[in-house]
Parts: structure tokens; sequence; C-alpha cells
């Protein structure tokens, strides 16, 4: 089962070279199943893995001038504290049970594991469809005021997810930067890549670090390192956008798979 885990730690990594998100919804899934962590801890581990990954692929990017600085700052600053404070405060906070009808026990783990799958399935509908963004440079033009408003907004919004579930919230972050920064693809990818790593990072200092299995981190780190050059280098190669619904239709059956197993098991 660790062997799987690790190759599938090297499809995350590629899924985020080549289409810049999608792939970190699948690490706490890997983390939990495959590796047996608590699903708690499981999240955190998670910032960690999504965050180092991404610092490398943006760095990629970054070389390329595939990176808008501003948008990162006005969309990464509130994402940053939203999820910095939901790891040190929200989290914490949440009772263990929080409550039971009957025989049916509604805790913490199950909660959080609950949120992750409607996000998967929330991220498979928005890689099946097709993409659309050719339509958006004849629409009507968003207002300056909106234009800033609602990437901070849902900045804010994606870091309270991500702290909650602990995945990079690619799957947000780029429609968002295509339809209302309206940046080009390659530099929508880029530039959620450093939201992602910049978030996570931040996020996962606001955890309790004393228990960290540091040795596990880097080694499955490692791989996931390995798949996002491998993605990165693909992505020269191959149109993402064709790989998107493939990916997407695997990431709903995991969504699936995970309600059914938690509330059936």
């Amino acid at each position: 089962m660790e062997l799987i885990g690790y190759l599938a730690s090297v499809i995350i990594g590629i899924s985020l070279g080549l289409i810049g998100g999608g792939g970190s919804i699948l690490t706490v899934p890997l983390l939990v199943y495959l590796f047996g962590f608590q699903p708690v801890q499981a999240t955190a581990l998670s910032l960690f893995i999504v965050g180092i990954t991404s610092v490398v692929g943006a760095f990629n990017y970054f070389k390329q001038n595939l990176v808008d600085v501003p948008t990162t700052i006005l969309f990464g600053i509130p994402s940053i504290i939203a999820v910095y404070l939901t790891r040190a405060w929200i989290i914490p906070s949440i009772p263990n049970q929080i409550f039971n009808v009957g025989d049916f026990i509604m805790t913490k783990s199950l909660l959080l594991m609950l949120i992750f799958a409607v996000l998967m399935i929330m991220a498979s509908y928005s890689m099946i469809k097709p993409s659309k963004t050719t339509k958006t440079n004849n629409s009507k033009e968003i207002s300056p005021i909106l234009k800033k408003l609602i990437p901070f907004l849902e900045g804010s919004v994606v870091g309270v997810l991500t702290g909650l579930v602990g995945a990079g919230g690619g799957f947000l972050i780029i429609p968002a930067l295509v339809i209302i920064s309206k940046l080009e693809m390659k530099v929508a990818i880029g530039t959620s890549l450093v939201i992602i790593a910049l978030k996570s990072l931040i996020g996962f200092l606001g955890e309790n670090l004393s228990n960290t299995p540091w040795q596990f981190l880097i080694t499955i780190s490692s791989f996931s390192i390995l798949g996002i050059v491998i993605g990165s280098y693909l992505s020269k190669k191959i149109d993402g956008n064709k790989l998107k619904p493939a990916f997407g239709y695997f990431v709903l059956i995991m969504g699936v798979f995970i309600i059914l197993k938690e509330l059936w098991k």
C-alpha cells in the first residue's frame, strides 16, 4: 500500500504541473487510506506536501515570466490569513464529537472527510465541464471595484477551505483568475501555484509541529516534487486541458467513494 501511495504522490505532482490544480485534492485520501493517518493530521500534512511541491512548480513558471505578481498579492494575502487562522483556531475549536442522531455520530474526522468529498465532487465538475475561456473575452467587462473585490473575497473563502481540508484549491483559483482577472491560462496556472504554495506552507505553520513525521513528509514530498517536474515538462508537449476531463472523472469517483466509505463503515 505504501508503494501505491508513493506512486500516487507522483501523479499528484504531475497534475499540479500539467493543469495547476486538481492533484492536491487527492493528497488527503492518499494519507488517510494508504498511509493510515487520521483525517485531522492528514489535512495538516497535506498542506506541507502541496505547498512544497507547488513551490517547485511555481519556480519554473517564474522563470518563464508566467506569474502575475499583483494578482498573487490581491488573491494571496486574504487566502494566507484565512488558512492560517483556520488551522490555528477553527480546527482546534471543533469538538471531536459534534452531534449524534440515534446510532449515527458526527465526529470531527467524519465532518472533515465529508467536506473534503464534497469539494472533490465540485473540483471534478470544474475539470469535466468544457472550458469557456474563449468566450470570456467577449463577455461584459467587470467593474474595477468588483475586479479587485471578488478575488479578495474568493481568496478568503479558498483559504478557509484549504485550512479545513488541506487541498490547494487550484480548481477554484484558476477559473477566477481566467474569468475575473482575465489572465491567460498559462499565467493563471503559474499564479495559482504561487498562491497555493504560500497559503499552504503558512497554513502548515499554524500547526503544532512537535509530532510532525518529518522523514515521511520529506520522502513523500520528494516523490510529489518529482511528479511536478515531470508535469511541468509535459506541459510543454501536452495540452493539460485535454487531460482535465479524464482526471475529473477519476476525482468524481474518489469523492463518491469517500462519502460511501465514511458513512457506511
